[in-house]
């Protein structure tokens, strides 16, 4: 099952699947606002707030998100996978870099089935 995730800080929207992460999901598109990093949990770039919904964690480095940010709903994006519609907001130190608004924003992106 596909699911909206809509990132705060650019506006932009894109359908993600259950089975991939939310980070793997929007690269997919072509989408670029979440920095992008190793994709594996392992760099920290891709720290998101999630503001609403919920999601699957898996393992998180302690190197990148603390058990208090993990309580406070900040996570990889790379490490979760979505299981509703998500709203994220970018966190991590490369957040100024990749949260311009784009002129696209507004449009729900999926790739060609």
């Amino acid at each position: 099952m596909k699911h909206e995730i809509l990132i705060t800080d650019t506006g932009e929207r894109y359908l993600c699947d259950e089975n991939e992460s939310v980070l793997v999901g929007m690269a997919r598109l072509g989408r670029k606002g979440i920095p992008l990093g190793c994709r594996g949990g392992g760099c920290g770039v891709c720290k998101v707030e999630v503001v609403e919904g919920r999601y699957h964690a898996q393992v998180m480095s302690r190197a990148h998100i603390r058990e208090e940010e993990i309580a406070a709903g900040q996570v990889l994006a790379c490490r979760i996978r979505p299981q509703s519609p998500l709203t994220v907001r970018v966190v991590g130190g490369l957040r100024k870099a990749a949260c311009r608004p784009r002129p696209e924003a507004g449009v729900i992106a999926e790739a060609a089935e």
